[in-house]
């Protein structure tokens, strides 16, 4: 009696597995990873490098789809991800902004909307000016600023790196005069006197470092390429908040698929292609897993809290 029993347990659990495709072994069809942005920056650059070890690992179709919202940033990709399945069919590859500001500005996005798989880009953003400017440092600037009218270039008021300018210079007593925003600062930025200081990444004005200077970069270490410059941070004395992009999916999605895409990306971010790009180019390429990225997301939330607070003082 009792075989009969187990017998019938086990092809119950089987016909529910059978009708449950969580319950079965991930991916079980093409998998999309979404990137809320225009192909060709970093994010775009290492979630292609995922996508293709994760079809690699798998067997299965992975494709990176990108879904820039314009003038709304990462948020409509986001949503995008978040009205999908919680089934690791749509993963996210998502910058600090939609966990962090997404649960602030009521879009539909909550504090627990989306589990981290993992967080592996810190961009290489500076503050730099004309190679004929009369300063070389925040300090200088700081000093300039107070006689003289400062304009700010920057990609958007509500970026981390723009919040973390506009603190710096609230914290060290001034004011930029104007600020604005481009959808390119580049070295032409400058020459052209669009912006006295722009924010922007260390690739777009890498063509030109031999005539412009760095000020600060904007992270929580220095970087490499960039010798003898130091963080906004350590200049400034505000926080080392810095804009970051991990990989994401909806609440409720099985911790196997977690585990799967933590596994493929981390062991994509350690490989020579991921970390040639990050010698190459100042971009800081790592793997901080779900238990920690978790951590960090609360963690940047008071960060973030703190810079704003400064600016509005």
């Amino acid at each position: 009696m009792k075989r009969l029993a187990k017998v019938a347990l086990v092809s119950l659990v089987t016909a529910i597995s059978a009708f449950n495709p969580a319950a079965a072994e991930y991916p079980t069809g093409p998998v999309q990873f979404v990137v809320p942005w225009p192909p060709g920056d970093f994010e775009d650059i290492l979630t292609r490098m995922i996508a293709a070890e994760f079809e690699e690992a798998t067997g299965a179709s992975a494709s990176v789809v990108n879904k820039p919202g314009g003038g709304d940033g990462p948020f409509p990709g986001a949503l995008e991800v978040l009205n999908g399945p919680a089934d690791g069919s749509m993963v996210g590859s998502f910058v600090i902004g939609v966990p962090v500001v997404g649960p602030n500005i009521d879009i539909g996005i909550e504090q627990d909307s989306f589990t981290p798989v993992g967080i592996f880009l810190t961009y290489p953003f500076v503050l730099a000016v004309s190679g004929d400017a009369p300063y070389s440092d925040m300090a200088g600037l700081a000093a300039h600023a107070k006689d003289n009218d400062v304009v700010l270039g920057h990609f958007g008021a509500g970026l981390t790196p723009t919040r973390a300018s506009m603190a710096a210079a609230a914290n060290m007593g001034f004011e930029f005069a104007d600020d604005a925003a481009f959808d390119l600062l580049d070295c032409n930025t400058l020459s052209a006197g669009d912006a006295d200081v722009i924010n922007t990444t260390l690739a777009l004005i890498e063509p030109c470092l031999g005539e412009i200077k760095v000020l600060a970069n904007i992270g929580e270490e220095p970087i490499g390429k960039l010798d003898g410059v130091a963080t906004l941070a350590e200049q400034t004395g505000i926080n080392n908040l810095e804009l970051w992009n991990g990989l994401f999916v909806k609440k409720g999605t099985p911790q196997e698929v977690v585990d799967t895409l933590a596994k493929i990306a981390s062991d994509t971010m350690a490989g020579e292609e991921a970390q040639t790009l990050m010698k190459e180019t100042g971009a800081r390429v790592y793997w901080q897993g779900a238990e920690e990225a978790q951590a960090r997301i609360e963690t940047d939330r008071g960060k973030l809290g703190e810079l704003v607070d400064l600016i509005e003082k």
